[in-house]
């Protein structure tokens, strides 16, 4: 990958990163738990996923693929399972849907020191680009992952008194993970921030001012973590922090427009470039992207993951104009809005209507920008 402009996303056309995995991955991911399989022969099905999911990417025109995130169970997963020090306790938020309907999730806890054990993504990197001449992307939880889902009893006090000391040793992971990913030649970085985008929901705000924490206190906190993660990125290196408001099964965790957020976030986190959800109204409208400065872009995630139904180019191509009225339009790129398997299990759609939104997404930007 060249060097990364700064004003503009690195491409018009991108997507979150995650990808439904197919049966035969799947069931490998069951027979490994089971001790059906061992490691080599889990990694020989990963391996040939990979290159059948790399080249669907190629196939539907992306300037840009991911692995799929197909050798993690979850979105972050294998990032606790290659640190020491963390534990999975219940998270303390639930998702939902538009019909009511909530479920139960899992989130991380410190009970001992935080550290980088082993490289996180640095494999998942060398192989993706040995098997593509594309653009490799690799994703990340952002930090504050792993602290507001239990944000009242997200460590063992005895080893972290309090969040600074917690996240100081955690960015020491991202920087080591960075910088190794950097020098195995990894250009594009992502970190999927869903914490500050809960942090848009006036019903989880009220929650955590009911327990007495400040929401815009916790802001300030997650944008220092993102950018004591990324400090000493090669300049040529482009980071996209991915707002998400939750993904599981078609599920999500909360609703509200970027506005509470937009001025301090946009302005402060220290990164090239947002991917930002935009698939419902959910998300609020496009007046935020005012507060985007000039050297930062937006991907526009217009395209669901969570749905089947196909949108339409000409609405995405209105909704794109729409936006350009609050940032330049040479600062926009188009994608879906969030991945379609944040967890094995993945979203209720299927790889036929992932792959048309994949391709949505691509004649889309030829269409608007004329490039990917």
């Amino acid at each position: 990958m060249s060097k990364v402009p700064t004003s503009r996303p690195p491409f018009r056309a991108d997507h979150v990163g995650s990808l439904l995995r197919p049966k035969a991955l799947r069931d490998a991911f069951r027979k490994r738990a089971g001790n059906e399989i061992d490691d080599n022969q889990f990694a020989a099905v990963q391996d040939a996923a990979i290159r059948d999911v790399v080249k669907l990417q190629e196939d539907a025109g992306l300037g840009v693929v991911t692995d799929g995130e197909f050798r993690r169970a979850s979105y972050w997963g294998r990032f606790v399972e290659r640190c020491q020090g963390f534990t999975i306790k219940p998270a303390l938020f639930k998702f939902r849907d538009d019909h009511g309907h909530e479920m139960d999730f899992t989130a991380t806890y410190a009970e001992g020191k935080v550290a980088r054990a082993r490289a996180l993504a640095v494999d998942e990197y060398e192989f993706v680009s040995r098997v593509t001449a594309k653009a490799a992307k690799i994703t990340l939880p952002a930090p504050s992952t792993m602290h507001l889902y239990r944000y009242a009893d997200f460590a063992n006090p005895a080893v972290y008194a309090n969040a600074s000391a917690f996240f100081a040793d955690l960015a020491k992971v991202f920087r080591e993970e960075i910088a190794a990913l950097a020098n195995a030649g990894c250009r594009y970085v992502q970190l999927d921030e869903v914490a500050i985008a809960l942090l848009c929901d006036p019903g989880i705000r009220a929650k955590l001012v009911a327990d007495k924490r400040d929401p815009d206190e916790l802001i300030g906190l997650y944008i220092d973590s993102i950018n004591d993660a990324v400090a000493g990125a090669p300049a040529d290196m482009a980071i996209g922090v991915h707002m998400c408001r939750g993904n599981f099964k078609g599920h999500y965790l909360s609703e509200g427009g970027y506005d509470k957020i937009a001025e301090r976030f946009f302005n402060e986190t220290k990164v090239t470039h947002f991917l930002l959800e935009y698939d419902t109204p959910r998300a609020g409208d496009f007046a935020p992207l005012r507060f985007v400065p000039k050297g930062k872009g937006v991907v526009l995630g217009l395209v669901s993951s969570k749905s089947a139904a196909l949108e339409q180019r000409s609405d995405l191509e209105c909704r794109i104009a729409e936006a350009s009225k609050f940032i330049d339009l040479d600062r926009l790129g188009v994608g879906p809005q969030c991945g379609f398997a944040s967890t094995v299990a993945g979203n209720p759609l299927t790889a036929g209507d992932q792959s048309a939104k994949l391709r949505l997404v691509v004649d889309t930007a030829k269409a608007v920008w004329g490039s990917v």
